[in-house]
């Protein structure tokens, strides 16, 4: 990478370089340069208190969300691949044949940047058709950031539990390119299902667990359920086997 100055660096860059787990990523990929990690850490220490503040119940899910959307909207797409050694950090990888791959980064020592950190992230990689496949989460709050490729997003609001199915709602159901995200907690647009339509597609997503203490994790539905009035859906709870087997 050509060497750039300190105030080169944030008159360009860190504005739209705030996002904390994609932060992680560039530190994975040593795509920043020495004397910019510390700037890079102290942000990412920021923003780790304001998910600490959601779980504290400092900061309540929908502010959580709308902030993290702000923070993702901010995101300079060719810039952040500028900086974010892309290649190396997708090469030679086989997407699966149903489902996502992820792809996980260490994150390594800099001085600043919190040990313990709140949320954790991912990559998840593609190919056409392939799908993360429909699912709730309980106990959660998660976004997602397109980074390359092409999706069909569709999120639903979770509005009852039953012992074997689910009453969703769909919110969103719309294309999904570079740059574009979106944000889900047990409050809003809880399901979600993000479906490749180009190759070599790839999703950046942090997720912040047991956002009050207990149980938390996914719930996989079968969104093809029984038309009910109003737009909802009842859908089958059904397993990641069955989930995949349908819609990976």
């Amino acid at each position: 990478m050509d060497t750039i100055s300190r105030r080169s660096f944030q008159q360009q860059t860190l504005g739209s370089l705030l996002t904390w787990s994609l932060l992680e990523t560039l530190f994975s990929g040593d795509a920043f340069a020495d004397e910019v990690k510390p700037i890079a850490a102290k942000w990412l220490a920021e923003l780790n208190s304001m998910s600490l503040d959601l779980k504290g119940r400092k900061l309540d899910p929908l502010a959580w969300q709308k902030q993290v959307e702000q923070l993702f909207g901010k995101v300079d797409l060719p810039e952040l691949l500028k900086f974010i050694d892309f290649e190396k950090l997708t090469a030679g990888i086989k997407p699966q044949e149903r489902g996502e791959l992820s792809l996980k980064a260490k994150l390594p020592q800099v001085e600043g940047l919190p040990t313990n950190l709140v949320f954790g992230h991912q990559v998840f990689a593609l190919n056409k058709d392939r799908s993360v496949v429909p699912h709730g989460h309980d106990n959660m709050a998660t976004a997602f950031l397109i980074l390359k490729g092409d999706f069909r997003g569709r999120h639903y609001d979770r509005l009852e539990d039953e012992v074997k199915h689910m009453i969703v709602k769909p919110t969103i159901d719309k294309a999904f390119g570079p740059g574009t995200f979106s944000t889900l907690s047990d409050i809003k647009d809880n399901v979600h299902w993000f479906q490749a339509t180009s190759d070599a597609s790839f999703i950046f997503n942090i997720h912040v667990m047991s956002v009050v203490p207990g149980r938390t994790g996914r719930v996989y539905i079968d969104p093809d359920g029984e038309k009910l009035s109003g737009g909802r859906i009842k859908a089958r709870k059904i397993d990641h086997a069955e989930a995949n087997k349908l819609y990976g």
